[in-house]
Formats: structure tokens, sequence, C-alpha cells
């Protein structure tokens, strides 16, 4: 699935697969009075000039027999095409001086020949016989190529195909494609056609062989877009490409095209995956079978996949391609030399024009740390998906083997292929992390050869990498462990897994690291394959604001400041939308702090009602209160197919000592056919504007009478509803049930200190009224292995006339030991 260009020296790239048919080279060496004739090695094939090149002196281009394609200087090129087997040095000399422009004598022929041409293996030896070349081998290279179709068959099975690049039909199927694109990512979606395939496993077979088929048209693509602009395609094949399997055409003959050509070439293969989406889509429109969708998907990753310029991927060889520079990843070397300030006016620095030198230096900053963290992270995280591929694989047999007794061979052939993805990358990655440092090793010591002090210090570092990526993959009993669903995978993650903080006792909020924990005695413990949700106290330093504030809207929070969240449990997320939320947190000894938040909503034109009001009231101080009163009156215009509104208070101490958390959310909801008429809104902007100023001085009203007034408040709204020209009623709450909860709610959480009287508040609190109602048991607060206090919680039944209930949300409470 990936198209392999030619372009680079040997040693930049892999074997190129842009061939071309070439005027053939003699097939043994002429000689003439006994005297030796210089003459191109057998496969060799001038493919000319580069066209459209970014270099100020467009390179000449030919290819060796092994598939290797070469740049050479005009003049190489000139004595390389004159080295016919037919012409002594003297008349390749002459050749060359008539097309440099410049006088070439036959000994600057020989060292020529010598030095450059006969290394690179384009030259027969003096003896006539065929030269030993050493192919590139690149880490981002092509390996075990397999050769499918030969030239020959190439050509004649993709001269059909070329008529597709006729720009009418680019056009339709272009149009065609971006439309179904829209249409299934933003209006069908893929729950069905996921749910579809994934219940039964043969349609997983189905798309996956589709996939596989349209990854081989791919190649057509690019083949039959060498056809169309006149050049002619090679070999095609497959090979493994990174950690996949990949297939390859070879289109080096598209080198003699101009830059639209080459453009049409790399894009070949995109326009035939978008191609196959259109044509599944018409699939699917006759037989409705939504599985097929998924194919639509796969063809629109493989295009992002295949559009990353990073590797060599269709990606890669656009942007070659558009600057006229076929060996970007040769050019990392001078581009990074060539920013250092003493080396601008190196001749190497200016070899491109200036706009493809801008364009290939922006290209090797972003691929090169892109590349060396991609390799790091490699490194560092392999022995964690070595075990991840262990473990997937170990599940997938156990499937594979109950599939196998039960006699579903289709599940079996399923669970074949789930192995085989496991097994491929992971070898592929092994294989990669052995490469490198391979291929470090081995490049350092021939670097220093007869260097004594530098092989030394070379080989000393490599003894230093070694020990540590030794000391990394030891197994340690964490080193080799699965990657568990619960895991975040971040970056620093990666980073801990290989340097784990080892001192035990030692926390830092959002870190791993090692305490002791105390668990009862015959308790079933947790494990990294079990784990148990468990809360773990971090000391922090406290700080805030002590100063009393009270606040009105959607969201009021306790404080000019906020005060720094010391509580054992995520502060409560801000509200979304048309949600109310009133948040008091007190960390300040002696202090009191009020959040008031009121708000009255209109929901019209059908919407969906989901509002949500929200009171949290959380104290961790000595002699100090935190009060949260949430007021919200949602009114409903009209039909509304969704009413879920939700009405949640929570009230919490921690560390407190004679500290109290108070926190009331109080919520009604309505519905109207209609608006209200002038006199009842009138009335409503009254009452809303009594409301208001009843909020702002909330801090002066005993905190027993608070729920007694909000629920005045709420009749007197109802009843103006009630008494306007349009009907009213009340709207269920979520929940919904047969015998639904009318809307009007509220919610109360209180907390208080373990072991201390409810009955008296801290100074400049008014005392609030003790709760009642019917107590339950619910899971308590513990810490340190010891509960240290109940949840209390009541349910008065609603009435029947007037359509109102209160609720008293549980209140979990905490005391430090």
């Amino acid at each position: 699935m990936t198209q392999t260009h030619g372009g680079p020296p040997p040693e930049a790239g892999p074997p190129s697969s842009r061939a071309t048919l070439a005027q053939d080279p003699p097939t043994h060496t002429i000689t003439t009075a006994g005297a030796h004739l210089p003459a191109r090695a057998d496969g060799v094939q001038l493919l000319g000039t580069a066209e459209g090149s970014g270099y100020r002196e467009p390179p000449a281009l030919v290819r060796r027999a092994d598939g290797q394609t070469l740049q050479l200087t005009r003049l190489l090129y000139l004595v390389l095409e004159a080295a016919d087997g037919t012409q002594d040095l003297e008349g390749v000399a002459r050749h060359a001086s008539a097309g440099s422009g410049r006088l070439v004598s036959a000994d600057n022929i020989r060292t020529l020949m010598d030095s450059q041409l006969l290394p690179m293996g384009l030259l027969r030896l003096a003896d006539g016989t065929q030269p030993e070349v050493k192919k590139a081998n690149p880490l981002l290279g092509l390996r075990f190529r397999y050769v499918v179709s030969d030239p020959e068959r190439t050509r004649r099975i993709t001269a059909p195909f070329a008529v597709l690049f006729n720009p009418l039909i680019v056009v339709a199927v272009t149009a065609a494609f971006l439309a179904a694109c829209w249409w299934l990512l933003m209006v069908k979606g893929l729950g069905s056609a996921t749910h579809e395939a994934f219940e039964q496993p043969a349609l997983l077979l189905l798309i996956l062989a589709v996939t596989i088929l349209s990854a081989g048209f791919h190649e057509f693509g690019h083949a039959a877009a060498t056809r169309k602009g006149g050049a002619t395609p090679g070999a095609m094949g497959a090979g493994l490409y990174l950690l996949w399997p990949a297939f390859f055409t070879d289109v080096t003959d598209s080198y003699r095209l101009g830059r639209g050509g080459r453009i049409r070439t790399d894009l070949g293969g995109l326009y035939f995956n978008a191609i196959v989406a259109v044509a599944i889509m018409g699939l699917w429109w006759v037989t409705g079978f939504d599985a097929l969708l998924l194919v639509v998907v796969t063809q629109i990753l493989q295009m992002v996949r295949q559009l990353i310029p990073l590797v060599k991927y269709d990606g890669y060889h656009i942007l070659a391609d558009a600057t006229g520079v076929p060996d970007l990843f040769q050019r990392i070397k001078p581009t990074l030399l060539g920013l250092l300030p003493w080396r601008w006016g190196n001749p190497e620095s200016k070899v491109l024009k200036p706009w493809a030198r801008a364009v290939v230096t922006v290209w090797v900053l972003v691929t090169v740390p892109v590349l060396l963290f991609s390799m790091v992270m490699m490194v560092l995280s392999l022995p964690r998906l070595l075990a991840t591929g262990w473990a997937s694989a170990g599940k997938q047999q156990e499937m594979l083997a109950a599939s196998l007794s039960a006699g579903d061979f289709v599940g079996v052939a399923v669970r074949a292929l789930a192995i085989v993805v496991v097994a491929v990358p992971m070898l592929g990655l092994l294989y990669i992390v052995v490469r490198l440092l391979r291929q470090l090793v081995t490049g350092l010591w021939r670097k220093t050869q007869g260097k004594l002090v530098q092989r030394t210090v070379a080989m000393g570092a490599v003894a230093a990498l070694l020990a540590g990526l030794a000391w990394a993959w030891w197994p340690d009993g964490g080193t080799y462990r699965p990657v568990q669903a619960y895991e975040r995978g971040t970056l620093g993650d990666a980073t801990r897994a290989v340097l784990p903080q080892r001192k035990a006792g030692v926390l830092r909020q959002g870190a791993t690291g090692r305490t002791v924990a105390l668990w009862p005695a015959g308790a079933t413990k947790p494990t990294r394959d079990n784990p148990q949700l468990s809360m773990v106290l971090v000391p922090v330093e406290k700080s805030g604001s002590g100063a009393s504030s009270t606040g009105g809207g959607s969201s009021a929070a306790s404080g000019a400041a906020a005060p720094s969240w010391v509580f054992p449990f995520d502060r409560p997320a801000a509200p979304a939308g048309d949600g109310n939320q009133a948040l008091a947190v007190n960390t300040t000894d002696g202090s009191v702090q009020y959040s008031v938040a009121f708000a009255l909503v209109w929901a019209e034109d059908g919407e969906p009602v989901t509002t949500t009001n929200e009171a949290y009231a959380f104290a961790s101080c000595t002699g100090c209160a935190a009060v949260a009163v949430g007021f919200q009156v949602v009114l409903v215009v009209g039909q509304t197919d969704v009413i879920v509104p939700q009405n949640l208070s929570a009230a919490a101490n921690y560390n407190c000592l004679d500290c109290l958390a108070y926190a009331l959310a109080s919520q009604l909801v309505l519905t109207l056919d209609g608006p209200l008429d002038a006199a009842s809104r009138q009335q409503l902007e009254a009452l809303w504007a009594q409301i208001a100023e009843y909020g702002r001085n909330i801090q002066n009203v005993p905190l027993s009478e608070i729920q007694a007034t909000l629920n005045g408040y709420k009749e007197q709204i109802t009843a103006i509803i009630k008494g306007s020209s349009g009907s009213a009623s009340t709207a269920p709450t979520s929940p919904a049930s047969a015998d639904p909860a009318p809307s009007p709610t509220s919610s109360l959480a209180q907390a208080e200190p373990t072991g201390t009287a409810p009955a008296t508040a801290p100074a400049g609190v008014p005392n609030p009224a003790p709760t009642q109602g019917a107590t339950a048991p619910a899971g308590p607060y513990v810490e340190g292995g010891e509960p240290t206090s109940s949840v209390d919680y009541a349910t008065p039944a609603p009435t029947a006339d007037s359509g109102t209930g209160e609720t008293l949300a549980p209140v979990p409470t905490s005391s430090a030991g």
C-alpha cells in the first residue's frame, strides 16, 4: 500500500521503483588492439535530466540493474553515456567535452571512472566482469520485497485504467467522494455499520478482504497514472515497510515526466482509493448493507495515512516531486549543517533553489524531531508493548481454541488473523530496534577505524547506552506489564514506566509513586489486573481567601480567588449551557463563605430541557462554614419531547473542626402551552426582582428559613403561571417512571464534623434546622480503614394537590484522624 519511488543516491534510500526502458547496454566488453574499452555494467539505464528539479543545476538520473536510482552531475552522466563499449578514453573525453562545454582529457576521464563511476557499480571492471555493488539498506526502506507482477504484465493489466484519468471522470469521482465522506461522517454515522460487522465475524473477514484488495488497487492507480503521462510502469509486488506489510509499484520511469506528470503519478493511488469508496457507496445504496460503509472508512483512513510526508508514503513523494528534490532524506544533514552561521556560505547549502531550500528546511525541522521522538518512545515503551502484544495474542489463542472446539471455522479464521495482526507489528518493532543498535555500533566502528582514542570513547558511549537499555528493560515485576484499559497512556506515563519513582513513601499529585497502605485482614487485595477504586490523600499546603461573598447567575464560586483544592475528590465541573451552579469552598479558619446562584431559564422551540441546578459546599478549616444555595426556575414554552432536568447538591467536610457545610439546590420546572400574557409576565418579572434581592442578602437569613422561603417563591411562580391566559402544568423529572415525581424539587446537603453537635453553627452563620427523615445505610467515606460517619437522607412523598416535593441528598461527611 506504499508507493516506492527512487531518486536518492545509493546510501540515501530504498531501491528505487521508477524503472524505464532505456537503450540496452552491450552484453560483453569490446576491445580494440588489446585495449580495454570502457562499458556500462549490465542493466544500467540512462534516465536523463530530472524535469522540474529543485536543484540549481538539475541532476541526471541513472538506474542500476538492482533497481537503485543514482543522481549524477552533468559531466559524470556524459562520461557514462559515452561508455558504451565502442569508444576508448579519448573518444569518451571528446564526447564529454562537447556536451559540457569545457575541455576534458583522457586522464580526467580515467580519474572520474576510477573514483566515482566504478565504485557506484555503473561500469564493468577492466577484465570485462560485472561489478559487485552494495545495495543501499536504509532503515526506512521497503524490505522483503516480493514481485507479484513483472513489468510487462503490469503494463498490460493497467493499460485499461488509464482512461479513468480523463478530467471529466476525475472531477465527477472527486465530487462524489467528497459528498460521500460528508454524508457518512456527518449525517449517517458508523454506529449501525460497526454493530452489524461485529455481530457477524464473517463480515469482518469480508471487510478485511475488500480492504486488502483495495490496497492493491491503490497501486494500480500509480501505474495507470504513469501510463497516462507517457511513462512506463514497472513491477508490482509486496514487502514490509516499517512495521506493516505494504504493496509497492515501480514507477521510476515517471522521472522522465515533468512536475505535473510526477505529481499525478503520486496522487494516482489516492484517486483510486476514492474510486473504491464511491463504488462501495453505490453498492450500499443498492443493497442497504450497512457493514459496507466500514470499507469506505478504511479507504479514508488509508488516504490520510498515505498523505503523511514524514516517511516514504505518497505524501512524501508528493512533496519531493512538487519541490523537485527526490532525495529529501539525503538533504537532512546538509540542511541542518547549513543552519549553522559559520556554514552559511558553504556551496553545499546553495545547491537548491531558494524556494525549494525553504520547503526542504521546514520539512527537515519537522521530520527530524518527530522521527527521533518516535524512535525514543518506541525504545522506552518496548517492554510494555511486547507484554501487551503477548497478552493479546494469548487471549486470541484462547478464543481460537474455543471457536475450534465449537466448530466455528469463521471464528477460527478471525482469531488467526487477529494473532497475525498482533504479531507482525511486534516482530517489526523488534527488528527496527535491533537494526538501530546494529547500525549505531557498526557505523561508529567504521568511522573510528585507525583512531584509538575516538574508538574507545565511542565504544564506551555505546556500552553506556546498552547498559541503560538493559536497566530499563530488565524484568523487575512491572516492566513487562500489559497496558491496561484504565491507564491514561500519556507521554509522562511512558517515561515513568522506564524511570519509575522508586523511593517509598514519596508521592506527588498526578504522578506515579509508592507508599505503605493498610488493608483489612482477610480482604481481597487489589492487583494490577484486578484494580479496586481507592482514595490516596496527598499532603498539600493550604491557601486561600477567607472573605465572605455572595454571587448570582448561572455559576457562582465563593471567594474572589479560588482557594487551593485540598479535598480528596475532583472539583465539580463548571456548568454547561444553561446550567446553574453554586459552589462554596472554604479553607480559611474562622471564616464564612457563601455562594448563591439564582437563574430563570426559558426553553422554547421544542429544544430539549436538560438543564442542571447544582449546589456544592465544601469546608476544610476550623470554626468555619461554607454555604451554597442554587435556585433555578425552568419555564418550558410549547411542546417539548425531552425534559430531563437535574437537581443536585453535595456538602462535605474534610480535616474540619467545629465547621459546617450547607448546600441547598432548589429547582422548579413548569410547562406552558404558549407565551405568558403581558400582565403575567410583568408579575413574574417583579417577583423575580424580589427573589434576586433575597439572594443578594441571603447571608443574613437563618439557614433553617432558606428552604421554606424558596418553596414559597415556587408557589408564587406557579400561581402566576397558572393565572396566565395560557395553561400550565408541572413537568416530570428524570428519571421517568410510570408515576413520575412532579418537577419542583429541592436537594439539601448538610455536613458537620464527626463528634460535634449539629445544633450550633460557627460564629456568623445562622443556625440551620436539623435534618429530619428516614435513615438508610450508605457507603461512608473511609480514611485509614475506619468509617468516620454514616449517611442520612430523607425523601418525603410529594403531595398530589400542589405537585411539589422535597428531597434531601445523601451527605458524605468526614473527619481526619
